[in-house]
């Protein structure tokens, strides 16, 4: 028999929560993917690219004109990127694999800052590294006296996410400033998950761990068009990363994958020619208002709107004492709505009464969840 090489689980919750909400003809609010149509501009570019013959393997760190579209897209947000800084990806959970295969070895200790998405930790430990939990304050901001106890002479890599997933926090300038303050002297790999980096909501904004002055030669920072462009099953991403890391990163990636999808990396570079991020922005803020005004009249409360990304994490505490995962199990089999249980983010769940609800659908889907659990609750 063989055994598995992580702690995780054999079927994600992610997974484990969209099957339950297949089975009980559940509204789907667990899963973070979209289901409204994506741009019809990026269809008829898509197919452009197979027109144009753009159907072979693509240069190892990505097609020609995505590099230079990308470094023109980045500039425009004060990043500043050469070619040998970007690496195009098949995805971002690919990208973080990768870059934690380029620089762990046997025993290697990776901080984790919980809670965090589920791939973080299998694959630390497919590629032999140790996690070393720190968890995020009670408002999701860091902790940096509990981060600088968790370092030590094994510590190779922190990750870190910022939009975060599933909180929406977004960490701001100060915060980069703290974390270089503690690295800048050792060693120590940053990777940075920033795949949220372009929903950002009212005045908070965006700041790249590649735009820190410090951090940017010890960091991949690692974004995702699926997340950009709402076309999550396209699975193309992008790292960003000093020109030694994206050295190291390639010398894995190129036995992984080695390229992606031509067509859809012709796509996407036309498409970020025309692409009016700040619409993008407030197309998803409305998304975010609309879901939490249609559930207003709920016995469910939170404490803050999501700063970015597709979440709202909100409390139940008015309607059940059940544990997270028992009372989404519940709430799917019962109220046919389908969720996430925030303790899903923890290596030891526990539980704090709250469930992570996805608000990247369409309006018609979010007032069914609401007429769902008003006869339900």
């Amino acid at each position: 028999m063989i055994k598995r090489k992580h702690s995780g689980s054999d079927l994600t919750i992610f997974s484990e929560m969209s099957a339950l909400a297949l089975k009980y003809n559940a509204v789907n609010l667990s899963q973070g993917f979209p289901d409204y149509d994506i741009d019809d501009r990026l269809k008829k570019l898509l197919c452009e690219g197979t027109e144009k013959n753009f159907n072979q393997y693509a240069p190892m760190a990505g097609l020609p004109i995505l590099v230079e579209n990308l470094s023109e897209f980045n500039l425009k947000r004060k990043i500043s990127v050469s070619k040998e800084n970007i690496t195009v990806s098949p995805g971002a959970s690919y990208a973080i694999y990768t870059a934690l295969a380029a620089i762990l070895g046997p025993g290697d200790e990776v901080i984790v800052l919980e809670p965090c998405y589920d791939s973080y930790v299998p694959s630390i430990e497919v590629n032999g590294g140790i996690p070393v939990y720190v968890k995020l304050k009670d408002n999701f901001e860091i902790d940096f006296d509990a981060l600088k106890q968790a370092i030590s002479l094994k510590t190779k890599a922190i990750i870190v996410n910022s939009p975060h997933n599933p909180s929406g926090k977004v960490w701001r300038k100060e915060d980069w400033d703290q974390l270089a303050n503690l690295i800048s002297n050792t060693d120590i790999i940053l990777i940075s998950d920033e795949v949220y980096d372009l929903l950002t909501y009212g005045e908070r904004r965006f700041y790249s761990a590649f735009q820190h002055p410090v951090l940017k030669e010890k960091c991949f920072s690692i974004f995702s068009f699926g997340k950009m462009f709402h076309i999550t099953g396209w699975k193309v991403g992008y790292v960003l990363a000093s020109e030694e890391l994206s050295r190291a990163y390639r010398r894995v990636h190129q036995y992984l994958s080695f390229s992606v999808n031509a067509p859809a990396q012709y796509a996407i570079a036309k498409y970020l020619e025309i692409f009016d991020a700040e619409e993008n922005s407030k197309f998803m803020q409305q998304k975010r208002d609309f879901f939490i005004e249609s559930f207003k009249e709920l016995p469910f409360t939170f404490t803050e709107k999501a700063e970015a990304g597709y979440f709202q994490i909100m409390s139940y505490g008015n309607i059940s004492e059940k544990p997270e995962k028992e009372f989404a199990v519940w709430l799917t089999e019962q109220a046919k709505v389908a969720t996430i249980p925030i303790s899903a983010f923890y290596h030891e769940p526990s539980d704090s009464g709250k469930i992570r609800f996805c608000f990247a659908k369409r309006e018609e889907t979010i007032l069914k969840a609401v007429e769902h659990l008003k006869e339900f609750l």
